[in-house]
C-alpha cells in the first residue's frame, strides 16, 4: 500500500510540473504578443491519509499519558488555480495612429461574430468599411455622436468608424463677430427714401389693383399703350446707397399670369427693405416701410441711413432687357450717418447664405451714441429679405457699452436643412466710434460656419475621443472609444487572440469612457506589450524542472524497492 501510494503521489507531482512548465512555455512564447497577460500556477495539497488521529493528555485525570499527535501521510499536490497577471505591460510608441494602449485598468470592447469580447491588445487598423478592427477582424466598440454633434454616452455602443475622405460635414453659422468703427459725429437718421410711381390703369381705365395682370397695365398718361408683353422676363436692378441690387443671374419675374401684386412683391424682395418691429414706420413720412400699391401707384418707403437710400430710374426695371419706365418720383431722401458690410454665412447643409448688415446713427446725447443695425439676406432662390434689426450703443469714450445680440432666424427651404437658420451678432470686436475724417467701416471679423468639407485626418485623445479634422477647417467628434472593467477580472475566460469573454464569476462589464471609474487613460499611437517576465519565468522553469526530476527520482527509487521484493519472492 505504501509503495503504491508513493508511486501515485510522484506521478501526480510529475503531472503538476508538466502543467507548470506548460504555462511557463505559453508565457515565454507570448513574450512578443501585444497586450498578452502572463499566468502563474498555484498548487495546493490534496487529501491526506490519516494513520492516527492522536490522543489528548490524561494527566489531569490522574493518568500517565501526555497525549499523542495525529499521524498523517500526504497524497500529493493538486492544481489550485492558474492565475492571470493583469498588471500593466510596457507601452511603446507606434507609427500607426489607430494603435491604442490603455494606461491603467480597463479593456477594449470588441464585437465578434458570436458576441462581445474584451482585450488589452490595441493593435487596430481601418478595414474597407472605414471601421477600426483587430487583426482577427473583430470590431472596436465606442459611443456614437448624437444629433447635436456631441458624444451620446447614453446610447448603445456602435462600431467605431473613421471614414477618411468619405465623410463630409458642414457647420451652420451660429455666431458672427462684427468689427470696425463708426462715426458718431454725423447726422442722426430721421427718414428713409420715399418714391412713388406714376399712376397706372388697366384696359378699362380703372386704377390697377394687386390682382391686375401685368399684361393689362398702362400708364394713366398713356392708356393706349400696354407696358408689358405676354411672357416677358422682368428684371429689377435698383440703386441702393450707390450699389446695384438684383444683379443679373437672380431669378427674373415672368409676365405670364403675373399680377401687379407679384411685381410689388418682386420689387420688395430685391430691395430687401427691413420691416421688423423696430422699423415698421418711417419717421420722416409716417408711412409704413416697404413696397405697396396705393391708389394705382407703387409706393416705396425705404430704411434710414444714406447707405439705404433708394433710387429707381427708367432703366432699373427691364422687360426682355428693354427699360420699362414707371415714372418713379423721389420725394424724400434717406439721411443719417451709416455704413454696411456684406459677408457669407452657412446653413446646416453648408450652403452659402449672403448676409448684409447696415448700420445708421439713430440717436445721440452727450454720453451715448446709438446705432441701429439692419440685417438682410438672400435665400436659396435669390430672394432678398429684411431679417432683423437691433441696436449698438457707444459710450463717450467710443467704446461699445451695450448691444442687442438676440439670435435671429433666416428662413431656409429644402430637404434636410434646418430652418430657420439662427445666428447672433456680436459687436464686442468693434474699435468703437471713429473721428470724422476716418469715416465709417464695419467688417466681418469671424463667423463659426463652414461649407461642406471631407474628413482629412483625425486625433484620438487620452479619453478615447476621436476628433476629425475636415478639409474646411472644421473639427468635430466622430465617436469615443469605450472601455470596460469587471468586478472580478480573474473570472474572465481567455478566448484566444489576446481576448477574453465574460463568465459567471467575472461579473457583468462596467462600461464607460477612459478616465472614469478607474478605467485608466488611452494613449494613441502606442501599443501595450506583453507583461511576461522572461527572467522570472526562466528561473521558475529551472525550479519546476528540478521538481520534475525529483518526482522521477522517487519513482525510480520505488521501482528499485519493488525489484528487491521480487528478488525475495524468488
Amino acid at each position: 500500500m505504501g509503495l503504491n501510494s508513493a508511486m501515485n503521489t510522484s506521478l501526480n507531482g510529475l503531472a503538476l510540473s508538466e502543467k507548470a512548465i506548460d504555462v511557463l512555455g505559453n508565457n515565454i512564447s507570448n513574450a512578443g504578443t501585444n497586450g498578452f497577460k502572463a499566468s502563474n500556477v498555484l498548487f495546493t495539497t490534496q487529501l491526506v491519509r490519516t494513520l492516527s488521529s492522536g490522543a489528548g493528555s490524561d494527566v489531569a485525570q490522574g493518568g500517565t499519558s501526555g497525549g499523542t499527535n495525529p499521524t498523517q501521510v500526504g497524497l500529493g499536490a493538486t492544481l489550485s488555480t492558474i492565475k492571470k497577471d493583469f498588471s500593466q505591460g510596457s507601452i511603446t510608441s507606434s507609427s500607426n495612429a489607430t494603435d491604442l494602449a490603455i494606461q491603467g485598468d480597463g479593456f477594449f470592447i470588441l464585437n465578434g461574430s458570436d458576441g462581445k469580447y474584451f482585450t488589452r491588445n490595441g493593435n487596430f487598423s481601418l478595414n474597407g468599411d472605414n471601421m477600426l478592427v483587430t487583426e482577427s477582424g473583430m470590431l472596436l466598440q465606442g459611443f456614437p455622436v448624437g444629433e447635436a454633434g456631441e458624444i451620446n454616452r447614453q446610447a448603445s455602443l456602435t462600431n467605431v468608424e473613421i471614414p477618411l475622405g468619405v465623410l463630409t460635414r458642414a457647420q451652420q453659422t451660429s455666431k458672427v463677430a462684427i468689427g470696425g468703427a463708426v462715426r458718431s459725429s454725423g447726422t442722426i437718421a430721421t427718414q428713409g427714401s420715399l418714391l412713388t410711381s406714376a399712376a397706372m390703369v388697366d384696359g378699362g381705365g380703372a386704377a390697377v389693383t394687386d390682382t391686375t395682370l401685368l399684361t393689362d397695365v398702362r400708364l394713366a398718361s398713356a392708356p393706349a399703350t400696354t407696358l408689358f408683353s405676354l411672357g416677358a422676363k422682368l428684371e429689377f436692378e435698383p440703386n441702393v446707397g450707390g450699389r446695384i441690387l438684383g444683379l443679373p443671374g437672380d431669378p427674373p419675374l415672368v409676365t405670364a399670369t403675373t399680377t401687379v401684386g407679384d411685381l410689388t412683391s418682386y420689387m420688395s424682395d430685391t430691395l430687401a427693405i427691413n420691416g421688423s418691429a423696430d422699423v415698421l414706420v418711417d419717421p420722416g413720412s409716417g408711412l409704413d416701410v416697404g413696397v405697396a400699391l396705393v391708389g394705382g401707384q407703387i409706393r416705396v418707403v425705404g430704411n434710414r441711413g444714406t447707405v439705404n437710400d433708394i433710387t429707381i430710374t427708367g432703366d432699373h426695371l427691364t422687360a426682355n432687357a428693354v427699360g420699362v419706365n414707371l415714372g418713379f418720383q423721389k420725394t424724400q431722401t434717406a439721411d443719417g450717418e451709416s455704413t454696411l458690410t456684406d459677408f457669407v454665412a452657412y446653413d446646416s447643409l453648408g450652403e452659402k447664405v449672403p448676409v448684409t448688415v447696415s448700420m445708421y446713427l439713430e440717436s445721440q446725447d452727450s454720453n451715448v451714441s446709438t446705432f441701429r443695425y439692419l440685417i438682410a439676406s438672400k435665400d436659396e432662390f435669390g430672394v432678398n429679405q429684411g431679417v432683423s434689426s437691433g441696436t449698438v450703443s457707444f459710450g463717450s469714450g467710443g467704446q461699445v457699452v451695450a448691444s442687442s445680440s438676440e439670435p435671429f432666424g433666416i428662413p431656409r427651404d429644402g430637404e434636410g436643412v434646418v430652418t430657420p437658420m439662427e445666428f447672433s451678432l456680436n459687436f464686442d470686436s468693434m474699435a468703437g466710434t471713429a473721428p470724422a475724417e476716418a469715416g465709417n467701416a464695419i467688417r466681418l471679423v469671424r463667423q463659426d460656419g463652414a461649407p461642406p468639407g471631407a474628413l482629412s485626418s483625425f486625433v484620438i485623445d487620452d479619453t478615447g475621443l476621436i476628433n476629425g479634422q475636415f478639409s474646411n477647417g472644421l473639427i468635430a467628434p466622430l465617436g469615443q472609444v469605450a472601455l470596460a472593467r469587471f468586478p472580478n477580472t480573474q473570472g474572465l475566460i481567455e478566448a484566444g487572440a489576446a481576448s477574453y469573454t465574460v463568465s459567471a464569476s467575472s461579473g457583468e462589464p462596467i462600461v464607460d469612457t477612459a478616465g472614469n471609474l478607474g478605467l485608466g487613460n488611452i494613449q494613441a499611437g502606442a501599443i501595450e506589450l506583453s507583461n511576461t517576465d522572461i527572467g522570472r519565468n526562466l528561473v521558475d522553469l529551472i525550479m519546476y524542472s528540478t521538481n520534475y526530476r525529483g518526482n522521477a527520482r522517487i519513482i525510480s527509487s520505488i521501482q528499485q524497492l519493488v525489484n528487491e521484493l521480487l528478488v525475495i519472492g524468488r
